[in-house]
């Protein structure tokens, strides 16, 4: 009987896994200087990555100034690598890193947004956090460019303990100081709407923002 409770409770659990994307990844954008913008997909703070996942962001649009002119990009181990020039912010865009899924009877789908750097005060993303000003401690989180009030961002600091913020009414909030080194704000939100995603029609979208940058 136990051993027949457990290859239940096992089967549940990979049907469970293949009915919802792996929600708990997050896709940021890693930049230095001038160089190359590093994408990335996986926990950021986990220990060890169990799985790679790194070929769901080769469909990814990655863009300085203008999205519909994107970087190439070129695979590497464990990140793909855009060729980005100049010193503006970097820019992400992809909303067929997963599947779409079915929960409670609802067809669904992820977005995913992410921001490199922190120099320009305005949003060219959907879902994006935007420093208030230049280089400041202070974002506003920003749908379809009107702030959102009441919601959790959590900042993974450069030793990579994390600390949730809420944003108030103008959707603004700070950054809690935790020294030198590079930060990753995530936020998330989600609307229903009627939209086509890796050619399946789903009813409810859900959709992930993040921003990297680093503090000397």
């Amino acid at each position: 009987m136990m051993r027949a409770s457990r290859l239940f409770l096992s089967t549940a659990a990979a049907l469970l896994a293949f009915a919802v994307p792996a929600s708990a990844h997050e896709v940021w954008i890693e930049r230095d200087g001038a160089g190359p913008a590093r994408l990335y997909l996986q926990e950021i703070d986990a220990v060890m990555v169990e799985s790679d996942e790194t070929h769901r962001l080769q469909s990814s649009v990655v863009f300085t100034a203008d999205p519909a002119r994107p970087a190439p990009l070129a695979r590497k181990t464990d990140h793909f690598e855009a060729a980005v020039g100049g010193k503006g912010d970097v820019r992400l865009v992809n909303d067929s890193v997963f599947a779409p899924w079915t929960d409670a009877g609802i067809k669904q789908g992820q977005v995913y947004h992410a921001r490199a750097g922190r120099s320009e005060t305005a949003a060219k993303l959907d879902f994006e956090l935007v420093p208030v000003t230049s280089g400041g401690e202070a974002f506003t989180l920003l749908f379809r460019g009107k702030p959102v009030a009441a919601s959790t961002v959590t900042v993974f600091s450069p030793a990579r303990w994390k600390k949730s913020v809420l944003t108030d009414a103008a959707g603004r909030f700070t950054v809690p100081d935790a020294g030198k080194g590079r930060y990753i704000l995530v936020a998330s939100t989600q609307e229903d709407v009627a939209r086509k995603m890796s050619g399946e029609d789903v009813a409810r979208v859900h959709h992930m923002t993040t921003i990297s940058y680093s503090k000397d």
